[in-house]
């Protein structure tokens, strides 16, 4: 299978519609299999490692992804994190604003690549490329640049400036589009197969087609060809209104989540491969077997590439019901 994805992520034809995901989907029961503590995986190579590969180990999925949060790259760049060593399933996220104004974006930069987990990452996914790379496709997970822009900077004070200071807001996106970049092609030299990029608050369904073409799709298409292809771009919301903005983006593939009309989205991506959408929530983490298999069978008809989950796996999602979704094609 990972010959097949490969090959349909370099945009050839291929005779199936493979299910795997680019976005995170480690699992609690992975975990434990490993004998891993997931508050434990953030900041090991090895263990991180374990985790990314541990659900094909278990399913079959023929995917892992890296790293396991969003976070990397604002760290990188001087965020604090909160890792929540107290807590079970709990992401790390940023502690607070790095920067109250935009303005200080153009000032932020990594003198020192060693700084954050990114040497960590990079290591990890050459361990998996090693474990289990003969039979999987390995993602270099990114966030876009405005969802970085979110995590580094003041929300509030970011949509005053998105009004009063539309240029300001737009050259602080191309120099974190540009940092991102580099992360993409140090991940890409580690092993991973492709780069998905994962535009969460920059979405056009979150922020509106408008503001969409305004200030994210033009550093979208910097980001995606300064990083090496394949590149997925990921976004979350109803974008059944924008599937015309995002096909602009540069990149090889979009994915959409479980609010999208597939099929009519379908009909507008005539050039673009188009994944997804399982919901992450309701279907592989709370439906029954028969609501999997349907929902799988749907997104099929209604013409995807391929099968992703609308998001980030639940991490307590039951192992079966992954299964599912990757052999009933």
């Amino acid at each position: 299978m990972r010959e097949e994805i490969l090959e349909l992520l370099s945009g050839k034809k291929i005779h199936t519609q493979p299910a795997f995901s680019g976005l995170i989907h480690v699992t609690a029961e992975g975990l434990e299999g490993e004998g891993l503590i997931f508050r434990e995986i953030h900041k090991d190579a090895e263990k991180m490692a374990k985790a990314a590969a541990s659900t094909f180990k278990l399913t079959g999925m023929p995917s892992a992804t890296l790293p396991l949060d969003l976070c990397v790259p604002a760290e990188a760049l001087g965020a604090e994190l909160n890792f929540y060593e107290g807590g079970e399933f709990q992401f790390p996220q940023v502690r607070g604003a790095l920067v109250e104004s935009v303005e200080e974006i153009g000032r932020l930069e990594i003198r020192d690549w060693g700084r954050g987990r990114l040497p960590i990452i990079c290591e990890a996914i050459g361990l998996v490329k090693d474990d289990i790379g003969k039979d999987v496709v390995i993602s270099g997970m990114i966030p876009g640049p405005y969802t970085l822009l979110l995590y580094l900077c003041n929300p509030k004070n970011l949509f005053i400036e998105m009004k009063k200071e539309p240029q300001m807001v737009i050259d602080a996106l191309f120099h974190l589009s540009s940092f991102l970049s580099r992360i993409g092609i140090a991940y890409k030299k580690a092993g991973a197969d492709f780069i998905t990029v994962h535009e969460m608050g920059g979405s056009p369904g979150f922020i509106g087609p408008a503001k969409f073409e305004q200030f994210v799709l033009p550093t979208l298409k910097r980001l995606n060809v300064e990083i090496p292809a394949p590149r997925v771009l990921s976004v979350c919301g109803n974008t059944n209104k924008s599937m015309q903005l995002l096909a602009q983006s540069g990149a090889d593939a979009i994915s959409v989540d479980q609010t999208n009309d597939l099929a009519g989205s379908r009909a507008v991506l005539k050039d673009t491969l188009f994944f997804g959408n399982i919901d992450p929530v309701r279907t592989l983490f709370r439906g029954e077997s028969a609501q999997v298999v349907e929902a799988v069978v749907g997104a099929k008809e209604a013409g995807v590439d391929a099968v992703w989950p609308g998001c980030d796996v639940v991490i307590q999602t039951p192992i079966e019901n992954i299964k599912l979704m990757t052999v009933s094609l």
